[in-house]
This record gives C-alpha cells, sequence and structure tokens, in this order.
C-alpha cells in the first residue's frame, strides 16, 4: 500500500512522484530496508498498512509533519533514501499501474492505493 504525492509543471511537462510504501503480509517481496528479515511486514495486515497510511496522509494535509520527513522515516520502499522520490524517468517503476496512476496524480490529486 502506498501514498503518493507529486510535484510538475504548470505545462504538464515534467512529473515528478513521490510515495510511501507500507509492506504488509499480501505484499510480494516481505523484506525492506529496514525489515530485512521481513517480521514487521508478516504481521502487517492490509487494513492495518491501509490505515497507517491514512495516518500518514493526515499528518501531512493538517501540516504536522512533512511528507519527506514520513517518507524518509516510514516508507518500505528505498527510496526512503531520497525522502520517498521516485523521480523524473521513473524508469525503474515501469509498469502500468504507476504509469496510470502518476498520470492521474499529474492532475493535481493525492492517492492512496
Amino acid at each position: 500500500m502506498s501514498y503518493c504525492s507529486n510535484s510538475h509543471g504548470g505545462d504538464g511537462g515534467e512529473v515528478r512522484a513521490s510515495h510511501i510504501l507500507v509492506k504488509h503480509q499480501g505484499s510480494r517481496h516481505k523484506a525492506s530496508w529496514k525489515d530485512a528479515e521481513g517480521q514487521v511486514i508478516r504481521n502487517t495486515t492490509r487494513d492495518s498498512a491501509i490505515s497507517q497510511l491514512k495516518a500518514f496522509r493526515d499528518e501531512i494535509v493538517s501540516v504536522k509533519s512533512k511528507f519527506e520527513d514520513i517518507a524518509s522515516r516510514s516508507s518500505d520502499c528505498s527510496s526512503a533514501n531520497h525522502a520517498g522520490e521516485l523521480g523524473q524517468s521513473l524508469s525503474s517503476y515501469n509498469s502500468e499501474f504507476n504509469h496510470k496512476n502518476i498520470y492521474l496524480l499529474s492532475r493535481g490529486n493525492e492517492k492512496c492505493c
């Protein structure tokens, strides 16, 4: 489960995407940089992952925390080293799912998926 955000140029050209990934029991790979053995991930339900993401979103929207800080501290993705930023080319995240979500985000939306 991930909470995504984006920024883009007003002309619709450049799109930069960032996300916070919370892995759970149903995740394909049950390990991450912060849980190498996957012990926490194996004990995290999908509903719990969604609850965590919603809490992160609430913190960000209420300006209690910055997206970058939460991503760096809490994301299971290695993009945490870059404050959750996936970059511009997104070649390492080349999937139809991600491109579709990034396109939707480029319209100025946020998504919890």
